[in-house]
């Protein structure tokens, strides 16, 4: 039943129960479980279609789940009542395409929304905004406009955006698949330095190595199910599951 917080997982910032999502009579989604603890890295792996993005946006209710629940802290967040956009301001979402306002410098891309949304100062907002542009290395670009940044300047003014609204978590949509190749390690780094310094994440992504690497655990992805899931070093090194064999034979044979 909706709304019974004590069989949450324990910890569990964030966590989905038999979460299921349709457009039409197509199932996307057929019944995710999935939970983050704090301080811990989740990358979402999979082939192209196979839910990956969906779930995400359904995570942070840009797309509302068909059912199941999604759980903040134990509380299911669908229910009736509960506060939603107080839910979403704790999440941050970095995008594929950045989703800038290209009418606003760098510097008031990062403090808008600290100012509507969180109820900031703009002094305040200012101040945290040019905190985490140096954290990713765009302080130097405050007065530019997004037209004027290369693709992995504007991700990265898109990842400081995300952390100045304070989130307990930050979700990631394919953060580099609109990158070109040589944008995509720049975006990664920062990255792995967000993963390192104990930000909670969860990371779909196509960046097969990065995922291997940087996450506590991944999650394979297919046909709209979590196929397997388990500790990065065990899902790459000795998956269980004839699928992720399939799937991470070309990660291998690369």
């Amino acid at each position: 039943m909706a709304g019974e917080p004590a069989e949450a997982t324990p910890d569990a910032i964030v966590e989905t129960r038999d979460l299921r999502k349709s457009f039409g009579s197509n199932e996307i989604l057929k019944g995710i479980d999935f939970a983050v603890r704090p301080g811990q890295v989740v990358s979402v792996i999979g082939a192209s279609g196979s839910g990956k993005s969906t779930f995400l946006r359904c995570v942070n209710l840009l797309e509302w789940p068909s059912s199941g629940q999604v759980l903040y802290h134990g509380e299911d967040v669908l229910a009736r009542g509960y506060d939603v956009n107080r839910f979403r301001a704790r999440l941050g979402m970095v995008f594929q395409q950045f989703n800038l306002f290209n009418n606003l410098n760098v510097l008031d891309n990062c403090v808008i929304g600290q100012v509507r949304a969180a109820g900031r100062s703009k002094p305040e907002a200012r101040r945290r905004a040019l905190e985490f542009l140096a954290k990713v290395g765009m302080d130097p670009y405050v007065d530019a406009k997004p037209a004027q940044l290369s693709g992995g300047q504007k991700q990265r003014v898109a990842i400081a955006r995300a952390l100045s609204m304070g989130p307990e978590a930050l979700l990631f949509d394919e953060p580099t698949s609109a990158l070109d190749p040589e944008m995509v390690g720049e975006v990664l780094a920062v990255m792995g330095e967000l993963a390192a310094s104990g930000l909670t994440m969860v990371i779909v992504t196509h960046e097969m190595a990065f995922a291997r690497d940087v996450s506590d655990r991944v999650a394979f992805m297919d046909g709209g199910v979590i196929a397997e899931e388990g500790p990065a070093a065990q899902i790459f090194a000795e998956p269980a599951k004839a699928r992720t064999r399939e799937f991470l034979a070309r990660f291998h044979a690369g």
